[in-house]
């Protein structure tokens, strides 16, 4: 599904780290090694039909790499 993110990402969590991030090998591969974080928060997102809402989102980053492959994972309002 393709969003655009309208606000600042807020409450953002770490998931997982290092070896824990299941894709690992691909994100390697892809863009390049660093210590790659599964990462999560809140936003504003516009969505393909132009609604716009609030919602939980998920994403991959990297120092040096930065934010990757975002995802929407809750639609919360």
């Amino acid at each position: 599904m393709r969003f655009k993110i309208l606000s600042e990402i807020k409450d953002i969590e770490t998931i997982a780290s290092g070896r824990g991030v299941y894709i690992r090998r691909y994100l390697e591969r892809t863009y390049g090694r660093g210590r790659w974080r599964k990462m999560k928060g809140i936003a504003i997102v516009e969505l393909a039909d132009g609604t716009i809402c609030e919602a939980e989102i998920h994403w991959y980053e990297a120092h040096g790499i930065g934010r990757k492959d975002f995802k929407i994972k809750k639609v919360i309002r």
